[in-house]
């Protein structure tokens, strides 16, 4: 499969277009029963071929598979009936279950999506209580079974890894006395141990060797039919045709008389494998932990408000426009908006912001948060799977499932790996037994070790467990990447685009000077400014009222006679005193001469802010300047971008000398200012030209043509819906500082990945001659096929361990990184054209 459903949204993506994006579809299933990472391409390979489906991603790791199909041709219950088909069992799709309908249909279409986009659709589209009971209920997983992928005998991680140590322990305690009574227990460990009941070793073997065959290995067996019914060559195909292969020879040579047999080979062999992967699939189990943690945060049961009295009911019963009651220290059920209340909610298990948020009448909550001190009661806005808790799960599910463009290549290197290993066994055997005086056992022992040696499972989990682990570790920090493509461009990203206002900075006006006249205090002139912009609700007068309420100034008198002067400013009497509140052009009409201020006000101008004058009665009382401020983290994270080798340019609309101040106090040294919105996508593709990869990071409607322009697109958390699914990258937190954490998890992913590719492949071209006796001739190196089982799984279990120890990786914290330094920008070139974008380097 050769793109994702989030490719479509790219203006220079490849998408499939063989449906019309308003009848496209995007399914996260529940696909319990995975337990060998090449199986994953068994379910890409028969949902693929199937009408109306469009693309397929299947994840062993999640126990999940992301189906991007066409609604007019296919259905979601078609597709659960599909997977079912292939030999395992399917739940429905991926979301916490006690936020959903406990009755609703697994296999309802969940109607319009929007691939790839935070937010997922309804399902189903409406949400009616039902009771919370029958056939379908028990269908849904658990919260934290539906982390683990089931509640389905055999099925979820926890069972397939407790069957496969049954079988191991089967396999090994039968293994051992075969083992004893073989040649290898004669030659090897000197055993000289009689064989029971006056038996041949061979038909005792034969005896002891059927319960491993017959229960141990069944699971090698039915895999490798699967993965034939469904035309592909995976892992189970090579242990079955080993161990199959392995012990039909001995089978034969028993029945005809007695000879050299490889029953211990066989029964080791399958002991070996089973123990690799019982420990590989503990070892990958943690990396499940972020979303699992993140289904854990819903509440099951909420407490309603019905005919005036609280009802403890379940979560999945809450529908919208329900009235709920949370007490303190109570986890919010749902999303929903204050009616009745105040308090501190502690939004960081969602958004990752630390500091508690205060909410009132009117403020909106998300659910799984937690009411802090006060008592709320809220109106339910979104339940099921539209609550944000839902749609982050299912947008990571998304990530995880989707393939970065090396484990595509990894994905086909694996499926001519057991080609070649199927066709290296046949070449072996027929090499050693046909070209040399070697005996049929001899050479039988060789092919069976090719076959075995060469599984191709390190390489199928060489990039989905480090995917996994990195999508997980940027979701509990806030940082939402929407596909696998999205985490690998972060690493090579060069040049770092921000938008100034909403993302480096506040995006609201504070004052930040105030400059008082002969004959004034600072506090008389923020006293009687303050009596007049209280009455006004232009974004300037807010930020001044806001000033003087920081500073625990009250106002010492009323505003009487108010008048707005649009687009100027405003005059009122204030104790008895005309005073004037406004730019320039009023203070020029009222009169007013600033005299020695003057030099001041256009020093401040000059600088990017602007400057309000105060004028009492005729005469100037001072100036207070106001401007955007910075966000507390953007210097830092400006540091830690520099830190990673990564250039800084600030975009803006802003005049230059503001784009200026605000850069110098970042440390940016590039700005491009005075940029109209349509002109922004231009300036990101100026950057890329040379084939420099370019972040752009942004919040507005006017930002979306740069996010889809550029190399990676990402999105502020407190920005618009559009530039959220232009996205690639999704900042829960309004804080620049994610950027380069975002770029951290995606280079440390990255490294991961190409460590393991390098180990898989690196392991498979040592050990492939190594196996098929090349060396034997010249030193005697021979690698038995039980050696060769241990050692495949070893390397599995090397990557799945190496992908967990991303956990490990050090990302930066508010606060941890100094501010730099001032600079101020200097070059400026200016257009041909007098709106032309301002660059400043």
């Amino acid at each position: 499969m050769g793109h994702t459903a989030a490719d479509d949204r790219r203006p220079h993506g490849h998408g499939p277009s063989s449906a019309h994006e308003e009848h496209r579809g995007t399914a996260v299933l529940d696909v319990r029963g995975l337990p060998w990472a090449s199986q994953q391409s068994t379910i890409s390979a028969v949902l693929g071929r199937r009408p109306g489906v469009l693309d397929v991603e299947a994840n062993l790791v999640a126990q999940s598979a992301t189906v991007v199909y066409d609604r007019r041709r296919t259905s979601l219950a078609e597709l659960r009936r599909w997977v079912t088909e292939c030999g395992y069992h399917c739940a429905g799709q991926v979301v916490p279950s006690h936020l959903c309908d406990p009755m609703a249909d697994p296999g309802t279409d969940p109607g319009p999506g929007r691939g790839g986009a935070l937010t997922a659709p309804p399902e189903p589209a409406t949400h009616t209580r039902r009771p919370d009971h029958g056939p379908e209920a028990e269908a849904k997983p658990s919260p934290r079974e539906a982390a683990d992928h089931g509640d389905h005998a055999g099925m979820s991680v926890r069972a397939m890894a407790a069957g496969m140590r049954n079988r191991f322990l089967v396999a090994l305690v039968f293994s051992v006395p075969i083992v004893i009574w073989s040649p290898i227990g004669e030659d090897v460990f000197g055993l000289d141990v009689p064989v029971p009941f006056g038996l041949r070793q061979d038909v005792w073997a034969l005896l002891l060797s059927l319960p491993v065959v017959c229960y141990s290995c069944t699971i090698f067996f039915t895999g490798a039919v699967r993965a034939l019914r469904a035309r592909t060559l995976d892992m189970m195909v090579l242990v079955a045709v080993a161990v199959g292969a392995g012990w039909l020879y001995s089978l034969v040579v028993t029945l005809s008389g007695g000879g050299d047999v490889f029953y211990e080979a066989a029964t080791v062999l399958a002991a070996f494998v089973l123990l690799g992967h019982w420990f590989e699939m503990r070892a990958r189990g943690g990396a499940n932990d972020a979303i699992r943690s993140l289904l854990d945060l819903a509440p099951p049961r909420a407490l309603v408000v019905r005919d005036g009295e609280p009802v403890d009911v379940p979560t999945a019963e809450v529908v919208v426009g329900d009235l709920l009651l949370v007490r303190p220290g109570a986890r919010i059920a749902v999303d929903a908006v204050v009616e009745a209340g105040e308090s501190e909610v502690d939004e960081s298990m969602v958004t990752g912001e630390s500091l508690p948020v205060h909410k009132a009448p009117g403020s909106p909550v998300v659910g799984a948060t937690i009411n802090a001190n006060g008592t709320l009661r809220v109106r339910a806005t979104a339940v099921g799977s539209d609550t944000a808790l839902a749609q982050i799960v299912r947008l990571v599910h998304e990530a995880q499932n989707s393939k970065a463009p090396g484990q595509r290549l990894a994905d086909k290197a694996a499926f001519w790996l057991v080609l070649v290993a199927l066709v290296g066994g046949a070449t072996t055997l027929a090499v050693w037994s046909l070209g040399t005086d070697r005996s049929l056992g001899t050479a039988m022992l060789f092919a069976i070790t090719v076959v075995v040696i060469t599984c191709p499972d390190a390489l199928g989990l060489a990039t989905p467990t480090a995917i996994m682990v990195g999508t997980g570790l940027g979701a509990r920090r806030g940082v939402l990447f929407k596909n696998a493509a999205a985490l690998e461009a972060s690493a090579g990203i060069e040049v770092v685009v921000l938008d100034k206002t909403g993302t480096l900075t506040k995006g609201e006006p504070e004052v930040t000077d105030v400059v008082a006249a002969s004959g004034f205090t600072d506090r008389e002139l923020l006293c009687l400014a303050g009596a007049v912009e209280r009455e006004s609700e232009h974004p300037l007068a807010e930020a001044v009222v806001r000033h003087i309420a920081g500073r625990g100034i009250e106002s010492p008198g009323t505003a009487r006679e108010f008048e707005a002067v649009p687009g100027e400013g405003a005059v009122a009497v204030v104790d008895g005193r005309r005073v004037v509140v406004g730019n320039r052009r009023l203070a020029e009409r009222e009169g007013i001469d600033v005299g020695p201020l003057a030099a001041r006000r256009d020093e401040l101008s000059a600088s990017g802010r602007t400057v309000v004058t105060v004028g009492v009665d005729g005469r100037a009382a001072g100036l207070i300047a106001i401007a955007d401020a910075p966000r507390e983290t953007s210097a830092a994270a400006v540091a830690e971008l520099h830190a990673l080798g990564v250039e800084v340019v600030m975009l803006t609309g802003d005049n230059d000398a503001t784009a200026r101040r605000i850069a110098g106090r970042l440390g940016i040294g590039t700005v491009v200012s005075e940029v109209r919105p349509g002109d922004k996508a231009a300036t990101v593709a100026e950057l890329q030209r040379g084939g420099r990869k370019v972040a752009m990071a942004g919040d507005g409607v006017n930002d979306a043509p740069a996010l889809a322009r550029a190399d990676l697109g990402i999105a502020i958390g407190a920005g618009t819906d559009v530039a959220i699914e232009t996205a690639d990258l999704v900042l829960m937190r309004s804080d620049p500082l994610d950027v380069p954490t975002a770029l951290r998890i995606g280079r440390g992913t990255l490294r991961k990945m190409r460590q393991n590719l390098g180990w898989a492949i690196g392991y498979n071209a040592i050990a492939l001659p190594i196996a098929a006796g090349v060396f034997e001739p010249a030193t005697g190196l021979v690698l038995r096929p039980e050696i060769a089982a241990l050692s495949m799984s070893g390397s599995s279990i090397i990557v799945a361990v190496n992908a967990l120890s991303l956990k490990r990786l050090g990302l930066p914290r508010p606060g941890a990184t100094p501010e730099p330094s001032p600079v101020s920008p200097a070059t400026v070139r200016d257009g041909d054209e007098g709106n032309a974008p301002r660059r400043t380097a």
